[in-house]
């Protein structure tokens, strides 16, 4: 077991930032199982022919199987043959890829982004995080230039603009001496605090192919960051809302930055879509302040609390005690004012949505999509598109026990909107108006999108919370869908979507909040979050959990993202190769295959490859974290599994989950492991598939203030011992990743489609 400090790996243990906030007591989807199979006087579900029996007399499931059948190729055919040697486990503090590709560090940590910025020396002693790469790179996209820099080109391999997302910080690295604590008596040093606030946000950098590989371009025009305090506005139904109202907004239109965000998004048109994650631990709130905003059945209170945000909550880095300017102040969510407008009790309102850029033009405002929903957002993954139809969007809420959405566009996509003349007003005409959904799963194999908005009773009707309009369901989003009941999952971090079938996948990290049988807020097992098991023979059994993740992946009825059923199973199990496999490696992985937590998960537009990556707190005392390519099938191409659980009362319980396909060493293989301490996390790739960008996370995070100086007490030195800048603190990068012989990265064969 290995201990770790990472709010996404400290969520194993139960520390993370905003889990456990679902308190809700939605029924648990064995619960509704249970219901319906006594209704059909069916006792007993069981594997195989049983199973498959469920599935028809329930119906759906194969018809909407038949339905994608005839929409979609047969991915098998289609896919590549993996091409590469699984690269084996490992705890070095190095980058390790198969024998016939190179994997080369470009993009770093303070990085300068101006030609006029300083190398970076790596000692703590750097400022102008403004005009440098930020810290803890993670999900990034791709966008093609033409040869000459000046304008975009899908499809340009040689040359284009990496946009970055800088999740958050490993601060004692970031400081001389590391960081200095606030006391009864002083604030946080402003020095500090201004430079840990400009590392975090997203980054924008030109890269050029350079022989082989790639190089930045430290000088480009197009090199930029947008930080927490870039100006931004309010777009969709929260827009002018009394919700946003803050010092800053009078008028709910406007507010300043982006934090936390995580994994991203490509839209059809060309801009950049980045989630904001754990947003909520950022602000402090005093302890009397629910008594000042009205009491604990207050509405601001209710949703403070279901954000994580009790009163008394402190910030993550203390940054409000830097002194009184508005910068600072704006971190303190305490109602200390007259009226909204004299405060900041509603910032946090202003934070946890899709952020849309223009990667391409520094002068158009970014915007945050509010019709999206506001929660701890991973990715946003657009389905297939079709003329005519409207776009679908699919995203996660990455916090034990909360739900998966999608976003269905009022306007049908329109083919020539693909290189409009305005990237970013081609945005407000998808993503400002449309209908948000919620998934609901069935234990038969099928499931249903639920629409959050006024319109369903369950929502306006809502006895915990009265919501007033559809500006308040959006910015309350997981109160509404606690509201209809929808069903509660693992962890839902990364989706992707499959560009051949259009199935979409969601990686579930893990849930260290459950128990079997129902207990307060804990989590119960179901058949779309079938585990319950310890990590160790040594653990007490009630510390059983899903301790190493899996992936759930969905089919849309009859293929239409605007769909409100589908079919579900679950492609991979995370597990190690020697456990249990009637109960915990139910996918039968091997050693060239078994990972934990899964969280990054993209699909190569070029090649239809699927790119898994691990954030892992649970296998790293035998492996640093890891991706692994695959070749998946599709829905319904394994069978049901029945799980038994005994529960404290000492009766049985019966789970049945659908499992996929088990992998072989020709559709799954391990392709990367990274340096120590670290998350894999973000991949991208050139149109021509012959390169790939991967993210290294936080290698060597595992440091305390009195060793910041010492390198003898690093965990890692990367990508320093790899050659890479100056000095010996470890930092975040970006790796480019090519075939020594010029060929697709990870298999061989013909390209399934273009990006456009």
């Amino acid at each position: 077991m290995n201990a770790n400090t990472h709010p996404e790996q400290m969520a194993l243990a139960g520390n993370g930032d905003e889990d456990n906030c679902n308190t809700s007591g939605n029924p648990s989807l064995n619960d509704i199982v249970e219901a319906r199979l006594s209704r059909r006087n069916l006792l007993r579900v069981g594997v195989g022919s049983a199973g498959a029996a469920v599935l028809a007399a329930c119906g759906g499931a194969s018809d909407v199987a038949e339905a994608a059948d005839v929409a979609a190729a047969d991915v098998q055919s289609k896919a590549l043959t993996l091409n590469f040697q699984p690269v084996p486990k490992s705890k070095a503090d190095a980058v390790l890829v198969p024998r016939g590709y190179t994997a080369t560090p470009i993009y770093a940590t303070g990085d300068p982004l101006a030609a006029t910025v300083p190398e970076y020396l790596n000692d703590g002693t750097d400022t102008d995080f403004e005009h440098r790469a930020g810290d803890q790179h993670d999900g990034m996209e791709y966008f093609g230039l033409n040869a000459t820099g000046t304008a975009r080109d899908p499809n340009g391999s040689k040359r284009g603009l990496l946009v970055m997302n800088h999740e958050a910080l490993v601060d004692q690295f970031l400081h001389a001496n590391g960081v200095t604590a606030a006391t009864a008596t002083a604030g946080r040093p402003v020095a500090e605090v201004d430079k840990e606030i400009a590392a975090h946000g997203v980054s924008v950098a030109e890269v050029q192919r350079r022989g082989q590989s790639f190089a930045y371009d430290r000088g480009s025009r197009y090199n930029r960051r947008v930080t927490p305090l870039t100006p931004m506005q309010i777009h969709g139904p929260a827009r002018g809302d009394g919700l946003m109202v803050t010092r800053y907004s009078p008028d709910g239109t406007t507010c300043r930055g982006t934090i936390n965000n995580c994994g991203t998004g490509y839209t059809p048109w060309g801009t950049f879509l980045t989630g904001e994650e754990n947003w909520a631990g950022y602000f402090t709130r005093s302890g009397g302040d629910d008594a000042a905003r009205g009491g604990p059945m207050a509405k601001s209170v209710v949703s403070l609390r279901r954000s994580g945000r009790n009163a008394g909550s402190a910030s993550r880095h203390r940054w409000e005690t830097a002194g009184t300017d508005d910068k600072y102040a704006r971190w303190n969510i305490s109602q200390v004012g007259a009226g909204p407008a004299e405060d900041y009790r509603n910032e946090l309102n202003t934070y946890g949505y899709i952020v849309e850029i223009d990667p391409y033009d520094k002068n158009v405002a970014i915007r945050k999509r509010t019709a999206l929903g506001r929660f701890a957002h991973e990715s946003a993954a657009f389905g297939l598109r079709a003329p005519g139809q409207p776009l679908a969007v699919y995203m996660g809420d990455d916090s034990q026990g909360e739900y998966m959405y999608k976003f269905v566009s009022k306007m049908p996509w329109n083919p020539a909107d693909a290189e409009p003349a305005n990237r970013i007003t081609t945005g407000d005409k998808y993503l400002d108006e449309g209908k948000l959904y919620v998934a609901k799963f069935a234990g038969d194999g099928t499931g249903e999108w639920i629409e959050l908005s006024m319109a369903n009773p369950a929502v306006a009707g809502y006895a915990a919370y009265a919501f007033a309009n559809q500006a308040d369901v959006v910015v309350n989003a997981r109160l509404a869908a606690d509201a209809v009941g929808a069903t509660r999952m693992d962890r839902p971090e990364w989706c992707a979507v499959h560009p051949v079938t259009g199935e979409v996948y969601y990686t579930l990290t893990n849930n260290a909040n459950r128990k079997v049988s129902p207990t307060g807020s804990q989590q119960p097992v179901d058949p779309a979050n079938p585990r319950s098991y310890n990590d160790a023979a040594t653990e007490a059994p009630a510390s059983a959990r899903n301790v190493n993740g899996h992936i759930i992946r969905l089919r849309e009825d009859g293929g239409r993202g605007a769909a409100t059923r589908f079919a579900w199973d679950i492609y991979l199990f995370g597990a190690e190769a020697d456990a249990d496999p009637a109960r915990v490696n139910l996918s039968g992985l091997n050693d060239d295959q078994d990972f934990s937590s899964p969280d990054g998960l993209w699909f190569s537009p070029k090649t239809g490859l699927c790119f898994i990556q691990t954030d892992d707190g649970a296998y790293t005392d035998e492996t640093n974290c890891m991706m692994l390519i695959g070749r998946p099938g599709r829905v319904g191409d394994g069978q049901p599994v029945t799980l038994n659980y005994t529960r404290a009362d000492g009766t049985t319980a019966e789970v049945t989950t659908h499992v996929g396909a088990k992998p072989t060493a020709a559709t799954l293989a391990r392709f990367l492991v990274g340096p120590v301490d670290c998350e894999i996390t973000g991949v991208t790739e050139t149109p021509d598939g012959k390169a790939i960008f991967v993210n290294v996370q936080h290698p060597g995070e595992s440091i305390s203030k009195a060793d910041v100086n010492d390198p003898a007490k690093y965990t890692s030195q990367w990508p320093s011992n790899a050659g890479y800048g100056l000095g010996k603190r470890p930092r975040s990068a970006t790796l480019v990743i090519t075939r020594d012989d010029g060929a697709l990265i990870g298999g061989n064969g013909p390209a399934l489609r273009n990006r456009s």
